[in-house]
Parts: structure tokens; sequence; C-alpha cells
């Protein structure tokens, strides 16, 4: 059982094969997971959502993060652990390679991840060029939603979608080794993913990435949310294993999303 790398998923886009990614929160999860083949598990701050039950991730900490992804990395053996770097962490590039550090020597995170545009170029480059391998996350930020007024679709004007896929390049550029894209309609986000060399993941941006991420309590129909970008993989499955088995063979196939899934 080979472990997964960043180069791993640089591989997998070059020959096509779908990157299967779920959010994980703790070490039984994380080997549910990782034995049903999930390729990388994100230790996401929408933990301060799942499990604390706030209304944003904004409240979520750094020893919040360190804490939760040290519990994964005791659960995950095959599987690629990425954190979030919470709200205002890494709003200078110095204060970025402090916390970062942070993440991987005390939470043990294999990748960090940011959201933000170009304004985040140079920060990446530091960390990348200090051995810090990055995660980029652009389209949708929950970060800044109260800045934004709520979760909403991006890129469907020109200029919009002219930018996020500025973004896009720019941090390529600057050495982010992937990127989450979120919330974006499906042809922007088809065009960034052939735009760029490191592999796309995909949360609400359909299928034309280069892989696909959801929320676990989401896509166990736990937590009473529905959005749209979401399905229960519960609902025809008699366990856990199963549903999470079921979403990697889907997935991996290129059959979720499908249009039911993604927004034009």
């Amino acid at each position: 059982m080979k472990k997964v790398s960043v180069t791993t998923l640089r591989k997998m886009k070059e020959v096509g094969e779908k990157i299967t990614m779920l959010t994980c929160y703790d070490a039984t999860f994380a080997s549910v997971l990782d034995k049903a083949g999930v390729d990388v598990l994100l230790v996401g701050d929408s933990l301060g959502m799942v499990i604390q039950g706030e209304e944003s991730t904004v409240s979520v900490k750094l020893e919040d993060m360190i804490y939760h992804t040290s519990l994964v990395r005791q659960g995950a053996e095959r599987s690629l652990v990425i954190a979030d770097m919470p709200f205002m962490t890494y709003a200078t590039p110095e204060q970025a390679m402090v916390n970062a550090a942070r993440l991987m020597s005390d939470g043990r995170a294999e990748v960090v991840k940011m959201e933000g545009g170009e304004w985040l170029a140079e920060t990446v480059s530091l960390l990348s060029s200090r051995g810090i391998p990055v995660c980029a996350h652009i389209g949708l930020l929950p970060q800044s939603v109260h800045k934004l007024g709520g979760y909403r679709v991006h890129g469907r004007d020109q200029t919009s979608a002219e930018q996020i896929l500025k973004d896009a390049k720019a941090l390529e550029e600057a050495g982010a080794e992937m990127m989450v894209i979120e919330l974006v309609t499906r042809d922007l986000a088809t065009e960034i993913s052939r735009s760029v060399s490191i592999p796309v993941i995909g949360i609400g941006a359909g299928p034309g990435c280069d892989g696909q991420v959801l929320v676990l309590h989401d896509m166990l129909g736990i937590g009473g949310r529905y959005m749209k970008m979401c399905k229960n993989f519960m609902v025809e499955n008699d366990s856990i294993q199963h549903a999470v088995e079921a979403y990697v063979n889907e997935v991996k196939a290129g059959t979720f999303p499908g249009d039911e899934h993604s927004f034009d």
C-alpha cells in the first residue's frame, strides 16, 4: 500500500485518474476513509460548523486545527493529509510561515491549505521555498463569508471568471502543489483544470475537475444541511464504509458529480 503524496496526485492528473478527497476530523473516520481508498483527507476548518456547531468557519483556532490534524494522522496510513490554515493565521507571509510550520510539526500535516487569490502568491512562494507544500483554495472562500454576504456561485460573469482564472495561474506559478476550487460554474472549473498543470479538486464546481471533495458529514447525510453540490451516499448503502466506497467509485468513474450537482 503506497503512501499518497503530492507527486502521486500530479501523476494521477497526468494520466486522467480522478482524485478523491473527503474532509475528516478524527482517527476513527480517518481509518475508515483510508481503508475505503480515499486519496486525500482534508482536515477542514469546516469542523467549526460540523463539529463545533458554529455558523461559519471563522471562529476556528490554530490549536483546533493542530489537534484534529494530529488525530487524523493517527488513523491515516495511505491517504495524504491536508490541513486548513484558519482565519487570519496567514495574513502576512511571515505569519503564515510560523503557523504553517506548527501545523506540520505539531499537527503532522503533510500539506497546508489557504484561501485566497493572487494576493497570496508571495505567501505561497515563501512557504514553497521553505519546503512547505501548499494547497490553494479559490472561488468561494468560506472564511470571507461575512464580506461576501453569504454563500453564492462565483464566475458567472466574465469579469469574475477572468479573475478566478488569473488567481489560479498566479498561485500555480507561485508554487502551489494543488488547489481546491469551490462553488464556481462548471465551464470555468473545467477551463481552470485544463489551464494549470497542478491537480484541481472541485466542490460544487462540476465534473471537469481533476478530483472532487465533499464535507464528510454532508455525503453521509448527517447534520441536516442540504446543498445542491452534495449527494447523500448513505441512502443506497448499508454502512458508512460502503457509502464512502461508493463515493470513491463514483468519483473515479466520473459519475459524480452529475449535472444535478453542478452550476451553469
